[in-house]
């Protein structure tokens, strides 16, 4: 399997691997239907890193998620833990972490509220 690249940036995410850290920071404003296969398709080989303990989803620039949106999150969620890697929420706006609650999504997920938690988190 070739690797892929350490970082990449596309119109709807950016991605950098660094060793035992995935970290995905979408672009926003919204998740749906448009947007979730492009997404998948762009971060689909990071999900398969065998080397990755933490997987970080940064949606502090998200403000709307569909079921799709919804659905590609509980993928990637499979993969890390399939790897053995934590998935984690990161800067989910009051709205989404409604959402998350609700569809009891927070259950998958360390949901992570601050830079300096996310930052205690990954130093362990």
């Amino acid at each position: 399997m070739e690797l892929p690249p350490t970082r990449k940036k596309t119109p709807l995410a950016e991605v950098a691997w660094d060793g035992p850290l995935v970290s995905i920071k979408f672009a926003g404003p919204n998740i749906g239907q448009r947007e979730t296969p492009i997404i998948q398709e762009d971060i689909g080989p990071y999900l398969k890193l065998k080397t990755i303990k933490y997987l970080v989803l940064d949606l502090s620039a998200v403000s709307f998620m569909s079921s799709m949106g919804l659905s590609m999150f509980i993928g990637a969620r499979n993969a890390a833990a399939a790897v053995g890697a934590q998935p984690v929420l990161f800067g989910l706006n009051k709205d989404l972490k409604s959402l998350m609650a609700m569809m009891k999504m927070d259950k998958l997920f360390k949901v992570v509220d601050s830079q300096a938690d996310l930052n205690k988190l990954l130093s362990k």
